[in-house]
């Protein structure tokens, strides 16, 4: 028997059972979209990073709030998410503040911070698609790749029933490709898990810097209605 051709990693995904073929399979195919995911979030979040710094360097360098909504308006498919929130709670206090006669001031800033607040929903979802795909490929796909793991060890087992005289020659090879199917479950598992958790908290920071705009932008809205 040679069992460095036996052991070897290719020669044991190809002989193995049709269940850990499968498994393996279904393992390399989640990580192939994992890896997708990890790359076009770090993108999508470098790009919401870089739009949020470049507005909060043009809203607070002290330029005309209508300039810089018709901006907004004019390059709408180039705007970043905070811009978008700006825009969204600029035109609707606009809208209201030419009904001031019938609204209160405070009616109107509520109405401005409430497009911004839907604004900001729709800009975290964006940015938050495909996390929970990643974080159920960090959490589940060990699991499947200890699935095909006994699966593998019990046929190894099983196959030691049609002998008569049981060696280390006869249950390696199964055992083997059975670890395999962990390896590649690992390695599903922790980028996923890596990536979910880096995201998460750029998030959070994102999110917690268009809140803060909403509160500030809310309280300039305020001045402007005295």
């Amino acid at each position: 028997m040679n069992v460095t051709a036996d052991l070897s990693i290719v020669s044991l995904i190809l002989n193995a059972s049709a269940v850990v073929k499968f498994v393996m399979a279904l393992l390399a195919a989640v990580s192939v979209m994992s890896w997708y995911w990890i790359f076009r979030k770090a993108f999508a979040i470098r790009a919401a990073r870089s739009k949020t710094d470049r507005f909060e360097r043009d809203f607070w360098s002290g330029g005309d709030l209508t300039a810089l909504y018709n901006s907004a308006v004019n390059a709408r498919h180039s705007t970043g998410a905070l811009e978008r929130i700006f825009e969204s709670g600029f035109g609707e206090f606009t809208k209201l503040r030419a009904q001031r006669a019938t609204l209160e001031p405070s009616a109107v800033v509520d109405g401005a911070r409430r497009a911004m607040r839907a604004t900001f929903q729709r800009e975290m979802d964006n940015l938050e698609a495909h996390l929970a795909f990643l974080a159920s490929v960090g959490s589940v796909s060990p699991y499947v790749g200890l699935f095909g793991t006994v699966w593998g060890i019990m046929n190894a087992f099983r196959g030691l029933s049609n002998v008569t005289s049981a060696t280390l020659a006869h249950v390696a090879p199964g055992i083997a490709e059975a670890l395999v199917a962990t390896a590649i479950g690992l390695f599903a598992a922790i980028p996923a898990v890596v990536a979910y958790n880096r995201y998460a908290h750029d998030i959070d920071r994102i999110a917690i810097r268009f809140e803060s705009f909403m509160e500030e932008f809310s309280n300039i809205l305020q001045r402007q209605m005295r």
